[in-house]
């Protein structure tokens, strides 16, 4: 399999099932070397001296019995389609885009996989794809994207296919734009493709809807006394819920009336009777007029306050404006006066184009969830290819993007996956996204529902077959009964990173197309080096965290040993965060019981700690060579350290500016883009904030002060700088404290990207391969370790 993987990275090879007379044709053991090899253990060879050595005869084995979809030869006209790009791809992504196309209509498969390393163009490849799909009558394409990075692809789409249509499908007016596609169902194909593209934000996102059944009065004549029928009779009002069409009112399945106030608001019935909703679509808000609308949009635009923007309001009106900000930028950078003049000057329209390719307007009309709508109201197939950017962002079982994207994998005739971390370490990363793409697969392999509608059971038997699970038995004695002595046994079931070679076989390399950055032309990119730092800590910040260690170790070995994992986290985070955070006062209380664990003072004041001083080291020398630094820290909130490592990085004569949540995923790139002209050395943020699709070509050299746990977020954000279109080396150095919880933590993210590359097409390469021995999960790894 590893074989197969370090062929060229385009290769897509089916599999095809191998019985045992077929297996022995090919490689023949005898029982006379199986004696020789009991008979003499130091015979036996490495996995590297084996492969050395029969590698060739093997590749040519597999070759035989799974003949690659695709082998290096071009389709001449699909060749030709992808030379009138106005944009043309590099040659190994014209393979890779060859590969799937091949896969898609020659092999006729139903899905496609482009795993391709970050900063590789897979979006580049993704719209060749859909280009080439077009000519074979594959009109109209939907992409699901980050939400910040919709417009983004709206550039690159437009930048690179003659005639295409880019339809945006990611603000508040979607479901009117998803109204007036229903009335083009019959339409004909357009010239060109047309590009629908939605945030996957968007793609969940449901409206807002009240119960809309009339109350009608009942009076029912009942006696004053239930005991006495020769009492006084009254009247009793009921109000009970009936239909708002056919009047009929509301029961339960068994017949009784139901009163307004028996109806549940979480809900959505319908008549019994004519089947219509008893509920309907409402605002969640009263909208403002669409002058007010447009007002407020343009005030967002860098150079517009109220003043201009009213002056604009005046000379060219709400209607003209709206229709710019919501789908033709350029129209609003060009704006002309009467006398013929741009209204704003180059540096403004600049500006102004930047910030509008992640702008939206919000119209304020009502929503519908997107994936319910194009399910329910559109016909199977009328998107024809599915793209789904970032796929691996949809892998959970239960998250509503997730089942979402599902919905919409199951309308379309075809599907290509781009991601750069198709797995994040664990076999189950894939289960949900195979199925969702794959699903005829899934079933005829016996990972199906069980009786109660779940997939949990055929999650956990494709963990069993193809991932890693560990079961921990323990048994205690259980005290003496009336005739026999008592016993208990406990099974614990945890995962561990890992996935299997015949889960590769059967489900990656069939669909999958592997491109890496070295696989592209030569000078394409420039060098990339990743170093692990080992810092020492002070003699007082080394007593302090020891003392503190072995503290929260006796308390939290106590609270293990009798079943109580509450303590876990708590003791985790604060040995990991400590050694980074040791400038203010650190007290540790029980979360449950709220009693404090441990007290530790604060160790430095201004001075900078030993970490923070190689830092400074670092981004000190970088300036001198003519290079900006993008530091990356996980301590934003509570224990925020951003501030400090600005005050210590512009005290050593660094400009330094802070990348901060509260600043929209939209407008990131543009203040990224500010700040990198007003001449920044030092960029600090969360590594979740610009981990996916930002090309930060500015900062060539990448300091990681913690690593955190997500090894989709690490590897992503590696690869911010090392990108097509960069020409300096990029340098990416992780910082930890030795003999602390961070070498763990690093070790266990090492295991965790070994697993990950090499289902990607390759061995591992990371600089934290030092680090590499044994990992299991993030907790119980370092639980152990401490305990």
């Amino acid at each position: 399999m590893s074989l197969e993987m370090n062929q060229p990275n385009t290769t897509v090879v089916p599999v095809v099932e191998m019985s045992a007379e077929e297996i022995s044709d090919d490689i023949l053991l005898s029982e006379n070397t199986t004696e020789c090899e009991d008979n003499n253990a130091e015979n036996v060879l490495s996995l590297s001296q084996f492969i050395d050595d029969f590698g060739a005869g093997l590749l040519d084995a597999v070759r035989r019995q799974n003949p690659p979809v695709f082998t290096g030869e071009s389709n001449k006209q699909r060749a030709a389609i992808l030379a009138g790009l106005k944009r043309q791809p590099f040659a190994a992504q014209a393979r890779t885009v060859q590969a799937v196309t091949q896969l898609l209509l020659d092999q006729n498969e139903r899905a496609a996989i482009i795993n391709g390393e970050m900063g590789c163009g897979k979006s580049m490849m993704g719209i060749a794809t859909a280009t080439l799909l077009h000519a074979e009558g594959y009109y109209r394409t939907l992409v699901l994207c980050p939400p910040h990075l919709v417009y983004k692809w709206r550039r690159e789409i437009l930048e690179t296919v003659v005639d295409a249509q880019v339809i945006i499908l990611n603000g508040s007016d979607t479901l009117s734009k998803l109204q007036a596609l229903k009335q083009q169902v019959s339409d004909p194909a357009m010239h060109g493709p047309v590009f629908y593209i939605m945030g996957r934000v968007r793609l969940r996102m449901g409206h807002h809807w009240r119960l809309a059944a009339v109350p009608r009065r009942v009076y029912q004549s009942l006696s004053a006394d239930r005991d006495d029928n020769l009492s006084q009779w009254v009247n009793q009002k009921t109000v009970l819920a009936s239909c708002a069409e056919c009047g009929t009112f509301v029961t339960t399945p068994g017949g009784q009336y139901l009163r307004m106030e028996d109806l549940s608001p979480d809900k959505k019935l319908q008549c019994q009777k004519c089947q219509s909703p008893l509920w309907t679509l409402v605002h969640p808000r009263q909208p403002a007029p669409l002058r007010e609308q447009v007002k407020q949009g343009l005030c967002q635009l860098p150079g517009i306050g109220i003043k201009m923007a009213e002056r604009l309001l005046m000379q060219f009106g709400e209607a003209l404006l709206s229709r710019s900000l919501s789908d033709n930028i350029y129209q609003l950078v060009q704006l002309m006066d009467e006398n013929g003049r741009f209204v704003f000057s180059d540096n403004q329209a600049k500006r102004l184009e930047r910030a509008l390719g992640s702008f939206e307007m919000n119209i304020g009309q009502a929503g519908y969830q997107a994936s319910e709508f194009i399910k329910r109201y559109l016909p199977k197939g009328f998107f024809s290819l599915l793209i789904v950017d970032e796929s691996h962002e949809f892998k959970n079982a239960s998250s509503a993007q997730g089942q979402a994207m599902g919905v919409l994998a199951s309308q379309v005739d075809k599907v290509l996956l781009l991601t750069g971390t198709l797995m994040g370490g664990y076999g189950d990363d894939l289960f949900y996204l195979l199925w969702r793409i794959l699903p005829q697969r899934m079933i005829e392999d016996g990972f199906k529902y069980n009786h109660r509608g779940s997939l949990g059971t055929a999650a956990m038997g494709f963990m069993r077959k193809h991932g890693v699970l560990k079961e921990v038995y323990k048994s205690t004695e259980g005290g003496n009964h009336r005739t026999a002595r008592g016993k208990r046994e406990y099974v614990h079931v945890s995962k561990a990173p890992g996935f299997s070679p015949m889960g590769v076989a059967r489900y990656l390399l069939p669909y999958t197309a592997f491109l890496k950055l070295r696989d592209l032309e030569q000078n394409a990119l420039p060098d990339y080096q990743e170093h692990f730092i080992n810092v020492a800590m002070t003699a007082e910040q080394a007593d302090y965290y020891h003392s503190l260690e072995q503290t929260l170790k006796e308390y939290l070995r106590k609270a293990l040993s009798r079943g109580d994992h509450t303590l876990l986290g708590v003791v985790l985070n604060c040995l990991l965060a400590w050694p980074d955070c040791c400038f203010r006062e650190e007290v540790v209380t029980h979360p449950r019981a709220k009693y404090t664990l441990a007290r530790v003072p604060a160790v430095l004041d201004e001075a900078a700690s030993p970490k923070e001083q190689q830092l400074i080291e670092l981004c000190l020398q970088a300036k001198q060579q003519g290079r900006r630094v993008l530091v990356y820290t996980i301590y934003t909130g509570t224990r925020d350290t951003t501030g400090r490592l600005k005050h210590l990085l512009e005290q050593a004569g660094l400009n330094t500016a802070v990348l901060r949540s509260s600043l929209s995923a939209d407008r990131r790139e543009d203040w990224i883009a500010e700040q990198v002209d007003k001449g920044i050395d030092v960029l600090v943020c969360h590594p979740e904030l610009v981990k996916t699709g930002l090309d930060l070509l500015a900062f060539p050299t990448i300091v990681f002060l913690q690593s955190g746990y997500n090894v989709y977020t690490l590897m992503q954000a590696t690869r911010r700088s090392w990108r097509i279109g960069q020409k300096l080396p990029v340098a990416v150095y992780f910082l930890g404290y030795e003999r602390t919880a961070q070498i763990q933590c690093l070790s266990l993210m090492a295991k965790k990207i070994a697993v990950s590359q090499s289902t990607s097409g390759t061995m591992p390469e990371s600089g934290l391969d030092i680090l590499n021995q044994e990992a299991e999960s993030v907790e119980v790894v370092l639980a152990k370790q401490l305990i």
